[in-house]
């Protein structure tokens, strides 16, 4: 299936979006990119921001698209279609009574490793108005490539790949041999053979290890030699702006990076969010969806960003992993973050337009990327 026959489905599909919202046509065009196709090849993907550079594309699983192409709706930056059961069970652990919640019951099939349910499940996201995912996995955590290629080129979704390393616990043990320009050579390779578009989640822990550490330092390589974008994961932030540290130390530039896990330093003034922010990086919101309860203390978090004047600054995707959440278990499904948490944001006066730059405009300016040369 091409781009534009993707982007055809999804421009039908936003009626299901307004349904769900409760918007207008043009509420819905502003929130999820949606809007005439007269008008798509006159606006920008990065309204309101820098542009690309010439030459940029948004690498997905099964082809390299232009930032416009995906602008049509909700670019989720960081959520999960591929782990496996033994990293829940090291995560969690096997006699957790929350581990169901995440792999579902015994008697039905774990649905990261069914096509047919992932391939419905990102149908439905489409429907609701999400134009791409970012597949934050890699192999630690038992991510398959090749899975995602299928529920990809069967589902119509564009779905970024993603690599990298996960929390220490979760390092190969060979990692402690090897030095960070080792690890940043192989990972470079990879980047390349298996077509990832990112760099992510890359993981620090409460306090960040010296592995975790040689891991950052190696991203931050990996990146200089590939050009391709970062977003990490923080324990609820902590060590944030260590993170940030580490790469500008090696001239990795801040707007190639995205600090995620931020809406778990739950701090009104956003303090350390500005300051990523007035550095020059993305500040990730990427475990929304979870409801009025969980999500509302967020809220003012990302208005405090917008009040300072880092609207361009501000990612939103909801980490998407629990079995429980899927619409065939009678969940939210993997648009959770347009359909849940979006109304939020608009009953507290963030408008349809700052909505779109969060949602469509940033996580294009931060995928996309000029390729360096093979």
């Amino acid at each position: 299936m091409t781009a534009r026959t993707r982007g055809r489905i999804s421009m039908w599909s936003r009626r299901e979006a307004v349904r769900l919202l409760g918007l207008g046509g043009a509420g819905l065009a502003a929130a999820c990119g949606a809007r005439p196709e007269s008008d798509a090849a006159a606006e920008s993907p990065s309204a309101g921001g820098s542009s690309p550079p010439d030459g940029a594309v948004v690498r997905t699983i099964l082809e390299d698209l232009a930032p416009e192409e995906l602008s049509h709706g909700a670019v989720l930056f960081h959520e999960h279609m591929s782990l496996d059961i033994p990293f829940w069970d090291r995560l969690v652990g096997t006699d957790n009574p929350a581990r169901d919640s995440f792999i579902g019951t015994p008697d039905v099939p774990y649905f990261m490793q069914d096509a047919e349910v992932m391939i419905e499940e990102l149908q439905a996201a489409a429907r609701e108005g999400v134009a791409a995912l970012v597949d934050g996995g890699h192999a630690d955590m038992g991510r398959d490539v090749s899975f995602l290629r299928t529920v990809s080129e069967r589902s119509g979704m564009p779905i970024v790949v993603s690599g990298g390393y996960y929390t220490d616990p979760f390092h190969p043990p060979e990692l402690a041999d090897r030095t960070d320009d080792q690890i940043a050579a192989s990972l470079a390779e990879a980047a390349t053979a298996q077509r990832w578009g990112a760099f992510g989640e890359i993981a620090s822990s409460a306090e960040m290890t010296p592995g975790e550490r040689k891991v950052f330092h190696a991203i931050g390589k990996a990146h200089l030699l590939t050009n391709i974008p970062i977003f990490t994961h923080t324990a609820n932030g902590l060590e944030a702006e260590t993170q940030l540290d580490i790469f500008e130390s090696l001239g990795v530039p801040s707007g190639s990076v995205a600090i995620g896990h931020m809406g778990g330093l739950d701090d009104p003034e956003a303090t350390v969010h500005r300051r990523l922010a007035g550095r020059g990086a993305f500040v990730g919101f990427d475990r929304l969806g979870g409801g009025q309860e969980a999500d509302a203390h967020k809220v003012p978090m990302i208005r405090a960003l917008i009040e300072a004047g880092y609207l361009e600054k501000v990612l939103l995707a909801s980490d998407f992993a629990r079995a429980s959440d899927i619409q065939r278990n009678g969940g939210p499904g993997y648009a959770k973050t347009v359909t849940r948490f979006l109304p939020l944001l608009r009953d507290a006066g963030v408008t349809d337009e700052q909505i779109r730059t969060m949602t469509v405009d940033n996580p294009l300016r931060l995928l996309a990327f000029v390729p360096t040369p093979a």
